[in-house]
């Protein structure tokens, strides 16, 4: 496969996938936000949503003070931020028009319709009408991109490309949102048994859960009230939950073995490495050790990971 239709479809994959993910943070601090809290909290939740991204600078740059009006305007309809969910879904329906006759017509189809649909519900006001459905509907639709394509096309190398973006993706998003939603949980309610935080960390870890489709799965494997050790275990090493890192590791290090030889070798072993730590891991070994750290850590090499399978099959990112 040429590299550069390999890298229109693992961007694809990628920006879909983060349309989604961002969808899915933006819901959970709207969701927290209905909850009784001071005003500094709500801020510091805002705050938090903007530094997953890495975009507390841009937005401050642009609003100054964070606010949720603004924030939730700057992540959903600003063009100008290239990780908002509507630059994300215009990228993603480039990335598709460039490499269309390598797509199914389905697939190709779902992209573009979702591309032409979203610019008319955010014209017409809907988000602003009702937040809850409007991110409903942005994931509904990465679902639907994604089961069209591993339902209509032929699992070549183009299919592996894209499930190779996509738990990248996934990886470093999951990531992100449990760093940034266990240190903020950290700071402020950790450590205190007051009845009023007992039920506020209920609805917080609820809202996390419910944010990476886990409320119901920890019931099910738990079977027990929520517990922070476990949704750390539940979305990093459980290797069933499809959302968690050793999930999404390993999808990344399947797909890499079908597209890869023997000039790919380094970058095959450092995926396998990355997913042994997770496959082999305890959580209690990563609370002692810092979650923050091992996180920080995680990052770097999915990072890096992803520099490589550029460097190694797509074209290459200019610096």
């Amino acid at each position: 496969m040429l590299s550069r239709t390999a890298d229109h479809l693992f961007w694809m994959a990628r920006y879909t996938e983060r349309a989604e993910n961002t969808a899915r943070m933006l819901d959970v601090n709207y969701q927290t936000s209905l909850l009784p809290q001071s005003t500094a909290v709500a801020q510091l939740g805002w705050q938090g949503l903007l530094s997953i991204s890495e975009l507390l600078q841009a937005y401050q740059a642009h609003h100054g003070e964070v606010r949720q009006r603004e924030v939730m305007e700057f992540m959903v309809k600003d063009e100008s931020n290239p990780s908002s969910i509507v630059s994300c879904l215009g990228a993603a329906r480039e990335n598709a028009r460039a490499v269309r006759g390598t797509l199914t017509t389905e697939a190709w189809e779902t992209q573009n319709q979702t591309w032409l649909e979203v610019r008319r519900m955010l014209s017409a006001g809907e988000f602003e009408r009702d937040p809850g459905q409007f991110f409903e509907w942005v994931k509904f639709r990465s679902h639907l991109s994604r089961g069209v394509t591993v339902g209509t096309m032929l699992m070549d190398e183009a299919l592996h490309f894209m499930r190779m973006g996509t738990f990248l993706e996934r990886a470093d998003n999951t990531a992100r949102l449990v760093d940034v939603k266990f240190h903020a949980v950290q700071s402020d309610f950790f450590g205190t048994a007051s009845e009023k935080d007992q039920e506020y960390d209920f609805y917080h870890w609820s809202a996390i859960l419910r944010s990476v489709s886990g409320f119901e799965i920890y019931r099910k494997v738990y079977r027990d009230v929520i517990k922070p050790e476990r949704v750390a275990d539940l979305l990093i090493l459980r290797a069933d939950m499809p959302r968690s890192l050793h999930a999404s590791m390993n999808e990344v290090v399947s797909n890499l073995a079908l597209v890869g030889g023997d000039q790919t070798s380094e970058t095959h072993r450092r995926a396998g490495k990355l997913r042994a730590d997770l496959q082999y891991g305890h959580i209690e070994e990563i609370l002692a050790t810092g979650l923050h750290a091992f996180l920080t850590q995680f990052l770097d090499r999915v990072n890096a990971l992803g520099t490589r399978i550029s460097r190694d099959f797509l074209v290459p990112v200019s610096t």
